[in-house]
């Protein structure tokens, strides 16, 4: 068996340490992506939630004559593009607190 372990710091010890050399590839540094850990928070599990900041803009995508309400949302300490789009009513259940009075009520 080819494997590599890891030098893992002691607040991240729970994570597994030990891959198979399958599961490695290769990457090319760019520091645009690189994450200072000293903000970011795991839960109990070492689950890492990105949560989102704020709805930039509201869009209505129409395919096969449906409307589908899209919104672009930023995202905190977000790798790679710091917005993505995603649908507005899953948005909308889980982070209501997103859609004040004051944000995109009076466009529909």
């Amino acid at each position: 068996m080819v494997a590599y372990r890891l030098d893992i710091s002691e607040e991240l010890r729970q994570i597994r340490s030990t891959f198979h050399v399958s599961e490695l590839q290769k990457h090319i540094l760019d520091e645009d992506t690189v994450m200072s850990l000293d903000n970011i928070q795991v839960d109990e599990h070492l689950n890492y939630v990105e949560k989102p900041v704020v709805i930039l803009e509201r869009k209505i995508k129409i395919i096969h004559n449906k409307e589908i309400p899209l919104v672009k949302v930023q995202w905190q300490h977000h790798r790679g593009s710091e917005w993505t789009r995603k649908l507005e009513v899953e948005m909308r259940e889980h982070y209501p607190y997103l859609f004040t009075a004051t944000s995109f009520e009076d466009e529909a």
